[in-house]
């Protein structure tokens, strides 16, 4: 089972040209900020929106192109949404098999199998009941065994962990990992958490104002972001510039220095825990050290996170008792430090 699909799309001001290919049994996470088209790909590979161009071919059937256009309900799809979107008058069973009896299963043969994956799913028992019976988690967990319960060729998953608690957030996120471990179709989750994406995705595309700025692994993609969206979603900052030895020229302005040899069009990338922050310029090893103004303080776990505005942007993580300490407060004026051997640096 494979996915092959160059979508073009042109709605208001979106004007979305995508490729994307997904393997047997590869989960594919497209990330990206509102607006960038995430969603109308997913629209347009569950045939919600006719392409205006371009094509979906899936296992070797063609479902968009050239005049073609397969209806949803032809498609031999699952799809999981933000929200569970259960139907309200059915059984939690007869809502995992609906799929089934719409395709012209037996009442009881899609009732059997609808039993079998809510057993799978940690639900089993509550088939009779309504979904108005079910908390967040369940519900969703249901809506997965909805979605797979007809053996798909394609797994579609719309940001299908958002609408949850962060507690339940964690729980279904590993089952949501075991049964895509075990899935053999294609499978495409549209997210703007990188926790989901790392978590869940064998390959990352992150998409911008339509277009295809990054693709790799998850690893590849944390570790040398190239653009500020994904950087800020890796929580790293991000510094173009230019190589000169062993320091880096920024473009907008200030002086890097870095551990190894760097040359022409590069990035740096300083991690928010590696920046150090001080009241008065440091003594000592750091060959960083520039004058930063606090310009945002947020609290992030047991950390502040401060973006710092300067001669070089950065954002650091402080402890917030090392932030109460030091009396910061936007608006504050520090010296910010990081290692030589702290910045990586990579081609452009």
């Amino acid at each position: 089972m494979s996915l092959h699909a160059s979508v073009a799309v042109r709605r208001g001001t979106l004007d979305l040209r995508l490729d994307v290919e997904v393997a047997d049994g590869e989960v594919l996470a497209v990330l990206g900020p509102n607006g960038a088209g995430k969603s109308t790909l997913l629209r347009v590979l569950a045939g919600l929106l006719p392409p205006d161009g371009g094509g979906v071919v899936v296992d070797g059937a063609t479902w968009d192109c050239d005049g073609v256009h397969l209806a949803a309900h032809r498609r031999s799809l699952g799809m999981v949404f933000q929200d569970a979107l259960l139907f309200p008058h059915l059984s939690v069973a007869d809502n995992v098999g609906f799929g089934l009896r719409t395709r012209g299963t037996a009442k009881a043969a899609a009732r059997a199998a609808a039993a079998a994956w809510l057993a799978r799913v940690g639900l089993e028992g509550m088939g009779a009941r309504r979904p108005g019976e079910l908390s967040g988690g369940q519900a969703q967990r249901a809506a997965l065994a909805r979605a797979l319960v007809g053996e798909p060729a394609l797994l579609l998953l719309d940001e299908p962990l958002s609408a949850l608690d962060a507690r339940t957030r964690l729980a279904v996120r590993a089952e949501l990992r075991r049964h895509l471990a075990d899935f053999r179709g294609s499978t495409v989750l549209v997210t703007h958490d990188p926790v989901d994406a790392m978590a869940l995705a064998d390959r990352v595309v992150v998409v911008e104002d339509g277009r295809l700025v990054q693709e790799g692994t998850p690893e590849e993609i944390a570790r040398r972001p190239r653009t500020d969206y994904v950087a800020r979603l890796v929580g790293l900052s991000l510094l173009p510039g230019t190589g000169e030895g062993r320091t880096v020229r920024v473009d907008g302005g200030g002086v890097v220095a870095v551990a190894e040899e760097a040359v022409g069009a590069v990035f740096a990338a300083v991690r928010p825990e590696s920046v150090a922050l001080y009241l008065s310029r440091p003594e000592g090893s750091p060959r960083n050290v520039w004058r930063a103004t606090v310009a945002g303080a947020t609290p992030h776990g047991g950390t502040v996170r401060c973006d710092l505005a300067g001669e070089v942007p950065l954002v650091a993580d402080v402890t917030a008792t090392a932030f109460a300490e030091l009396g910061l407060t936007v608006g504050a004026q520090v010296w910010a430090a990081v290692k030589a051997s702290e910045v990586a640096v990579y081609a452009r």
